[in-house]
């Protein structure tokens, strides 16, 4: 037996290898790329991580023990801390982490051609992407849930403790507005997708009541019931469009806007297995099922990749992003293969559901890797469109100058015919996405005539994909301006005191609802990129730290080498935007104190990266040389028993542990 699963792995991986010779060129170079080989790339190799390289970090590295007890257990308290189930909280992960990033990053990125996303994606997502989500969650879950703020400035020091703090809390605040801003975009004047993501929320709250409250622990019944929802409401918003119900939900961009900023303070404020947590789980099936539904038309039907290896823009110069391959092309796909913002959910929502230490493998590392398939699928419905056509979409360049370019449009008036609506000068990479994906399902048999069905729905995925993430989002920025503010009044620290609880919520909510009515995330968007992987390195440079502290010094390069690439290639980013911002204040007058304002803004947040990797390279020497000595903030292990709350001495002590007050 175990020699025939052997077998097995040994043809996954002989078929992996030749899925690389395939879309390098270095097998069969003269002929065309068939998408069908990115995909069975990306299969081949996520499995054969997952089966080897997260079991090594499991065991070895990390060394989990279901025999110690979680604080969703030892600090239940039936709102934030609160034993869950492995799959309803993978699905919460994952929906969570899974936002705009790893559907419109690549698709911008095919700009560059489809071969260094796809190679990125691949190799980025396990050695980088899953391995930082693995241990910062680990790192959480072994620390009473606390953030990835906290851990720094009891592993580090104050000091990189304060300079993350206040990083990380821009960068949250900043990602909501940006990913709140791509959800009204799709949204508005859009009754279909309004009306099926309005449905999830009632949807939600039943799955939860009814798992918890009415028939509990039975996931497969409340699953049953929750996507046979979910789809009759895919369904029936469809047939809202015509019908005297579409006026109410043509909302415009402020309803939208003020109906995201109830939702996410709900969200919240609520007992998170009652609405976040079930949403989150339902909405992973839609999410999930949708990928590999694309997948699936794919490989049935071998569509050809268009786009080239490698363009000319790799040198710069593009339509679509102005910089070079190196170091743009990886700050643009960001939550593709890295994501700094997975760390803000790794040490918030979820380590404080976890039911056992082992869990921590599928929801850290599998979740990474299921979110770079996503990646993959969408670089794979940017590339099987026509490459002028791709870049009419993505720029606001006309025919002549694409044609001028070498990429003239081919098929872009039948598109827009096909879909009901002109997808010309439409950039942002929304649109060219619901574009490809539309035209493989409306490829498959008996499909052809439903273009514009799939277009809508592709839309409305889209925003369901990045709403998800809104709302975990905004939880736990919560969770760190209850930390920060609670050095200064201590009762705001505590989760269970609701009013800190609304004052806090109440905070992130208005900070990220702003910048959306201001209009004014537009500018900053672009610095996003930058400061997601600034923090992906800085969670690293943690990471490494927490390795050391555990004397796993041999093992440390699983976190310091993708550290080094990471740090190196977004400092360089932050260098080249910053003088791209000044060019851009010199030749708009206009619009000068905006663009000093966004260089202003990146020096800030390289400042503060800077900072706290000098204070980390520094508190490695003074450990690894013996003169400081090797203490951790780790909770004590403590054997596991019956699950349960350990009283109100124990939750108070762990809350203010977590707070930093012990």
């Amino acid at each position: 037996m175990r020699g025939a699963k052997n077998l097995v792995w040994v043809v996954i991986a002989a078929a992996g290898a030749l899925a690389y010779g395939v879309i390098t060129r270095l097998v069969r170079p003269g002929e065309r790329i068939n998408a069908l080989w990115l995909v069975v790339a990306a299969a081949c190799t996520y499995l054969c991580a997952y089966r080897f390289y997260s079991a090594f970090l499991a065991a070895k590295v990390f060394a989990l023990d279901d025999r110690r007890r979680t604080p969703a257990v030892r600090l239940a308290d039936g709102r934030d801390f609160h034993a869950t189930n492995k799959w309803v909280l993978f699905g919460h992960h994952f929906a969570a982490i899974a936002g705009a990033g790893p559907l419109i990053g690549p698709v911008l990125a095919a700009q560059f051609g489809y071969l260094p996303g796809a190679l990125w994606i691949l190799v980025g997502a396990v050695f980088a992407g899953a391995v930082h989500d693995f241990v910062v969650l680990v790192a959480s879950v072994r620390r009473n849930g606390c953030s990835l703020a906290e851990i720094a400035r009891a592993e580090i020091g104050p000091v990189a403790g304060l300079a993350a703090s206040f990083a990380i809390l821009f960068i949250i605040v900043v990602a909501l507005a940006g990913l709140g801003l791509a959800v009204v975009n799709a949204l508005a004047h859009s009754p279909w997708g309004t009306f099926t993501i309005a449905c999830t929320i009632p949807i939600a709250l039943l799955m939860g009541l009814y798992l918890y409250k009415i028939r509990y622990g039975k996931v497969v019944e409340t699953t049953a019931i929750g996507v046979t929802l979910l789809v009759a409401a895919v369904l029936l918003g469809h047939e809202i469009v015509g019908s005297r119900l579409e006026p109410y939900f043509v909302l415009s961009r402020g309803s939208l806007v003020w109906a995201m900023a109830i939702y996410g303070f709900t969200a919240s404020v609520l007992p998170v297995w009652l609405l976040l947590c079930p949403r989150d789980y339902l909405s992973t099936y839609m999410k999930i099922g949708t990928i590999l539904l694309l997948a699936v038309g794919i490989i049935v039907l071998a569509p050809e990749l268009r786009m080239p290896a490698v363009t000319r823009f790799a040198a710069g110069q593009g339509p679509v992003i102005p910089g070079t391959l190196f170091p743009f092309m990886f700050i643009t796909i960001a939550c593709g293969a890295v994501s700094g913002f997975h760390s803000l959910v790794g040490s918030g929502t979820t380590p404080k559901m976890v039911s056992r230490e082992s869990e921590c493998r599928a929801i850290g590392f599998g979740a990474m890797l299921v979110e770079g398939f996503v990646s993959i699928m969408a670089l794979v419905a940017a590339s099987v469109l026509v490459p002028g056509d791709y870049f009419a979409i993505n720029s606001t360049l006309g025919a002549d100058a694409l044609t001028g370019l070498g990429f003239a449009p081919e098929r872009i008036e039948e598109l827009s015919r096909l879909v009901g609506t002109n997808v010309a000068g439409r950039p942002g990479g929304a649109v060219s996405l619901a574009v490809g994906m539309a035209s493989v399902f409306a490829a498959l048999p008996g499909m052809k005539h439903l273009m514009a069905y799939w277009y809508n729905f592709a839309l409305m995925f889209e925003a369901l994909f990045i709403l998800t993430t809104v709302d975990t989002g905004t939880r736990v920025a919560r969770f760190l301006v209850q930390e920060m503010a609670g050095k200064i009044y201590r009762p705001l620290g505590r989760h269970g005191w609701l009013p800190g609880t609304l004052a806090t919520s109440f905070f992130v909510v208005a900070a990220w609802g702003l910048l959306i009515s201001s209009g004014s995330i537009s500018t900053i968007w672009p610095m996003f990129g930058v400061a997601n992987q600034l923090l992906a390195a800085l969670a690293l440079a943690v990471g490494t730290t927490v390795l050391i502290k555990m004397r796993k010094v041999r093992y440390a390069p699983v976190t310091f080498v993708p550290l080094c690439f990471m740090a190196v290639m977004t400092l360089t980013a932050s260098y080249q935007l910053v003088g791209r911002f000044w060019r851009l204040a010199a030749a708009e007058p206009d619009k000068a104190l905006t663009h000093h304002f966004d260089a202003v803004l990146v020096l800030l947040m390289a400042g503060l990266a800077v900072i706290i990797l000098a204070d980390s390279a520094i508190k490695w020497w003074l450990l690894l040389t013996g003169r400081r000595p090797l203490t951790t903030s780790e909770v004590p292990f403590e054997e596991a028993s019956k699950p349960g709350g350990e009283g109100p001495a124990v939750l108070a002590a762990g809350a203010r542990a977590c707070a930093g007050q012990e």
